[in-house]
């Protein structure tokens, strides 16, 4: 038995990967109580967790609001991994991970605690995800790549190898990181340059 904790177009996707790998869903959680259904899954405002044989998955896109519910909760957290998902033998996975279709994540490669990796997203060897990083569809990081808590990168863009994104910093869609990027530091274009800093959460 599983729950959701979040009821969004990104829930949607989890729901397919979890379906596809034949996991049984219990319900969603979702704190608007104007969403009574998602797809053909209830909502409830909330709902106590009682068995610990129950798993939870934050489907969260927002790695803020994601951080924010996780660590609100006292649950055991699964992965949701496409079987479409190509996975190299040496990958360290920690818990409350998405990865969807088409994503290649190569050999030891650490992915922390409640990381997306979206759709055709590439993650080379020896690449370090923090926790609660999200990594968009079709965007590609080289070997040795860094990426700081909270950070996220954008649709296509490209990291080259051995470079740091610290934590909580904004990579924009297409953007090309031929440099680190410092904590909260947002970076579009080609070459990648900074714009302006988030601010701190």
């Amino acid at each position: 038995m599983i729950y959701l904790y979040g009821a969004s177009g990104h829930a949607k996707v989890i729901i397919d990967i979890l379906e596809k790998n034949g996991m049984i869903i219990s319900g969603l959680i979702d704190g608007n109580p104007e969403i009574k259904k998602l797809m053909e899954y209830a909502v409830k405002p909330e709902v106590e967790i009682t068995n610990s044989d129950c798993g939870v998955l934050v489907s969260i896109g927002n790695n803020t609001s994601r951080k924010r519910v996780a660590e609100s909760l006292n649950s055991k957290f699964i992965n949701a991994i496409h079987p479409n998902a190509v996975l190299a033998g040496r990958v360290s996975l920690g818990s409350g991970v998405s990865i969807m279709a088409g994503a290649v994540v190569n050999s030891d490669v650490t992915v922390g605690n409640h990381v997306i990796l979206n759709t055709n997203c590439t993650v080379d060897h020896d690449c370090s995800i923090s926790d609660f990083v999200h990594i968009s569809p079709n965007a590609a990081l080289a070997g040795n790549v860094e990426v700081g808590e909270g950070s996220h990168v954008g649709i296509g863009a490209c990291v080259i190898q051995g470079i740091k994104i610290g934590c909580w910093a904004t990579i924009g869609a297409g953007a090309v990181v031929i440099r680190n990027v410092p904590d909260y530091a947002v970076v579009v274009g080609n070459p990648g340059k900074i714009i302006k800093y988030n601010h701190p959460k």
